[in-house]
């Protein structure tokens, strides 16, 4: 591991800073966002309904074919929805979360992907029905014969080999890096798939109003998506120009990376939120992992801790001072914004510290914060003195939980006897996803509603 001999940056002491802070969320117009998306859902269902007529379906292959129809037009607009779940518009971001945001990606993506599996074979059984022929023969005319069936067949085998890989038991067996790349296959399906839809969907075919209204639709899809997760990233590294300026060694297996920049008083950003961080080293440039701030900005500096858990964690720890960062964001809901009571109680293992530091930071003054650390071993509570001394100068309490997961458990018992007043605190939680689904199950045991719990799980 490099660590620098010399430091630039300055001591990370607790002290009121002028952060530029995101704004709080606009329930409201994810709200608004929601309303149009079911409205907009209801009249592609409506574009399928009204073209057809009664002599159309009782037709030979007629039900079959509109069966079809309805599907596609359905599978496809939730598909476009299920991208955009995940393009990183900012005030459905401040209030859903990244957490939230990929939740509805993944209970959405399954339904796209079947009903455009049931749009393909429904159309050939209607069209086979039609023409008196079989099913497998009547396929090989439709791809062979028929305009742009090839790059439709093409985007349907795309988007299944995209759903297969994000399957749970199939994820974890893939590495991050790898299971992104294909991932990114859900983009090229559905580019390519859009001329088929306006050449041979009934509703589309001679219809040019709705041939208007669905590229409107397609194109400013593909406009948020190009706005937000490449241009808006690609301004915001050029305006900051960062730099590795430190790599440093913050306990076992964990790496402090400080990097400098211009113009980070412009950058706002609220305590617990992570970005996305390019590295443009060799190896690395190309991939993005999230890692979330360990401290609030320090004009010019910025502060991330990892813990080395991969390849890429392990990378970043050997950075060289110098090298060229890029980044997205900030992300996140974990922050202040989303405090609903008077109090708070914060709960971290691990490296989910890091978050709930910059969190802790970010509190005001006499806000007496209850802080529960847990950690296997005394060296692995890192920043353990930034804590006390954030928890102390908000009159707060600090409880340190060292030992075994039974030796250090967070029970029930314990959280009343630290705790007693929990029912009039908002809780935060952050660390692995075994730690905090266990965390945030017992706070519902305990009845707290579920808009007072807010986490954030690290995959380790």
């Amino acid at each position: 591991m490099y660590v620098a001999r010399t430091s630039t940056a300055p001591a990370w002491r607790d002290r009121r800073l002028r952060v530029r802070s995101v704004g709080p969320p606009r329930p409201a117009l994810v709200q608004a966002a929601l309303g149009l998306a079911g409205a907009g859902l209801g009249a592609v269902a409506g574009l399928a309904v009204t073209d057809e007529t009664p002599s159309q379906l009782s037709a030979p292959g007629g039900w079959a074919t509109f069966g079809g129809s309805l599907t596609g037009l359905v599978g496809t607009y939730l598909a476009l929805v299920m991208v955009l779940l995940v393009s990183r518009i900012p005030f459905v971001e401040r209030v859903l979360g990244q957490d939230g945001l990929l939740r509805w990606h993944r209970r959405l993506a399954p339904w796209p992907i079947s009903l455009l599996i049931v749009h393909a074979v429904l159309v050939t059984i209607g069209y086979a029905q039609a023409a008196r022929t079989g099913a497998w023969r009547q396929l090989g005319v439709l791809i062979s014969q028929y305009p742009d069936m090839i790059t439709a067949t093409v985007a349907l085998g795309l988007m299944c080999v995209a759903g297969a890989v994000s399957i749970r038991a199939v994820r974890r067996r893939l590495p991050r890096e790898r299971w992104w790349l294909v991932h990114l296959y859900l983009y090229l399906a559905l580019a390519i798939s859009f001329a088929h839809v306006i050449v041979l969907g009934p509703s589309f075919v001679g219809h040019p109003l709705t041939q208007f209204v669905w590229s409107a639709a397609w194109l400013g899809t593909a406009g948020l998506v190009l706005s937000y997760r490449f241009g808006l990233p690609v301004v915001r590294s050029l305006r900051h120009r960062l730099r590795v300026v430190e790599v440093r060694e913050e306990g076992p297996g964990v790496s402090t990376v400080i990097v400098s920049g211009r113009q980070l008083d412009r950058l706002a950003v609220s305590g617990g939120q992570f970005f996305l961080w390019r590295f443009l080293s060799p190896g690395l440039w190309w991939q993005a992992h999230p890692y979330s701030l360990s401290a609030l900005p320090r004009p010019p500096y910025l502060r991330l801790t990892v813990k080395n858990v991969g390849d890429h964690s392990a990378a970043v720890a050997r950075l060289k001072p110098g090298t060229a960062v890029a980044i997205e964001g900030p992300y996140g809901a974990f922050t202040r914004h989303a405090q609903q009571r008077r109090g708070v109680l914060l709960v971290a293992a691990g490296i989910g510290v890091t978050a709930l530091r910059a969190l802790l930071e970010d509190l005001p003054p006499r806000s007496a914060p209850v802080v529960i650390l847990r950690a296997g071993r005394e060296e692995d509570l890192v920043f353990r003195d930034e804590v006390a001394e954030l928890v102390r100068n908000r009159r707060g309490r600090l409880h340190e939980l060292v030992g075994s997961r039974e030796q250090a458990a967070i029970t029930e018992r314990l959280i009343s006897r630290l705790v007693p007043d929990l029912g009039q605190r908002d809780v935060f939680v952050c660390g692995p996803e075994g730690f905090v689904a266990g965390i945030v199950e017992l706070m519902r045991y305990l009845e707290v509603p579920g808009e007072a719990i807010h986490h954030e799980a690290f995959a380790l």
